[in-house]
């Protein structure tokens, strides 16, 4: 029965989708590099690559957002992106060469990172006053994610890495599919005058919220990119490396678990306060005690803090922020901003410190970062601005 309290909620239908959106990132994230360069791709052609992937974060959001406020219909959207990632990644097979397959990654990535935020607005106009409960239908991303790296990476070692490809093109299927089946849902009737969205952008404590995402995004650069090769470097095989990885995301998923009751204790704020704190912490334990199992061990069990109550007090805060029609795009803008911008500019200055400074001082100024992050959200995020408690 897809109910929750006293609301009609389509949970396994908007779960299913969760899901299969971030099986796919399982998929890609661990597993596509080797395969480019399985495919003959030097390392830098690989980091090219990639950066055309993230760079689609940026655009893509915005201007589908913007098509979805103007004509109102959000799943349909939704849909089309879904059915176009597909479509433009199977081409995939045929692509030959650096150009062809970069244009390839931008097509796809462009249609990709178009429709999670549109769906994040659906999910949460579904859920009205249960918005707490986002985290319980977003944790079987988590799950997806967790149960690819782990079968699809066993599946690997048999088959290759040739295999790499066609998991993710089922996986891009499946997203198109569990797309059909969720319902439409229009945001709830706001009263009073939206405005412009500009206005709202430039509300002192919004631009605060959008730098204070951007920065804490760019401190998992160095993590993102080099965490495996760092751990490598310091004598660890590859079966507790990715154990380290699972380690996060399960904390992650317990996280979500409950964040629904904290979020009805604690307002957004200030788990965007702690959030950042312990990310600091985190990226100072990593890079100062990386001999030391049960301190990484430690560390990862805060990626239930650097990004899993982050991120849940983040959609919180936009869905407060943003009303009415331009729910959607506030969406966009969160994710561009934080995952598509933060993202980059993490990676680049994580690559380009790690070349010439070092291991120890990436991660440190990964953590000043998330420091920064804090500084923000401690300034100019008022309390009680998302309306809850704390």
């Amino acid at each position: 029965m897809e109910t929750s309290g006293q609301v009609s909620l389509p949970y396994w239908r908007l779960s299913g989708f969760y899901f299969f959106y971030f099986a796919a990132l399982g998929a890609l994230l661990p597993y596509w590099a080797p395969y480019l360069k399985a495919r003959g791709f030097r390392a830098a052609e690989i980091g090219e690559l990639m950066a055309v992937l993230m760079a689609t974060k940026i655009l893509a959001p915005n201007v589908w957002g913007w098509i979805a406020d103007h004509t109102g219909r959000r799943m349909p959207m939704v849909r089309l992106a879904s059915l176009l990632t597909a479509t433009s990644f199977s081409a995939v097979y045929w692509a030959d060469g650096f150009w062809a397959l970069a244009v390839v990654m931008c097509l796809y990535g462009f249609f990709w990172n178009a429709s999670l935020p549109q769906l994040e607005a659906v999910t949460l106009s579904h859920l009205g006053p249960q918005a707490p409960r986002y985290a319980r239908i977003r944790l079987w991303g988590s799950i997806g994610f967790i149960l690819t790296v782990v079968i699809l990476g066993a599946a690997l070692d048999v088959h290759g890495t040739n295999l790499v490809p066609t998991a993710v093109l089922a996986l891009f299927v499946g997203i198109w599919l569990s797309s059909l089946s969720v319902p439409e849902k229009s945001p709830p009737g706001h009263h009073g005058v939206e405005g412009p969205i500009l206005g709202v952008l430039m509300r002192p404590e919004i631009l605060a919220f959008f730098g204070a995402c951007f920065l804490m995004q760019a401190s998992h650069g160095a993590y993102y990119s080099f965490y495996s090769i760092y751990l490598a470097e310091h004598g660890y095989v590859s079966r507790t490396i990715g154990l380290l990885w699972a380690l996060g995301v399960v904390a992650e998923v317990v996280l979500f678990i409950g964040m629904h009751r904290l979020l009805q204790r604690y307002s957004a704020r200030t788990l965007l306060l702690l959030s950042t704190s312990l990310a600091a912490l985190r990226w100072t334990v990593i890079g100062a005690w990386p001999e030391q199992l049960w301190l990484l061990a430690l560390a990862q069990l805060l990626h239930a803090a650097s990004f899993g109550s982050f991120h849940a007090g983040a959609i919180h805060l936009v869905h407060h922020y943003f009303v009415g029609r331009h729910q959607v795009r506030g969406q966009a803008i969160y994710s561009s901003v934080s995952f598509g911008a933060g993202g980059a500019v993490g990676s680049l200055l994580a690559g380009w410190l790690w070349e010439g400074a070092g291991p120890w001082v990436t991660f440190m100024l990964s953590s000043v970062t998330a420091l920064a992050a804090l500084g923000l959200c401690w300034r100019w995020v008022a309390r009680g601005s998302d309306g809850a408690a704390g």
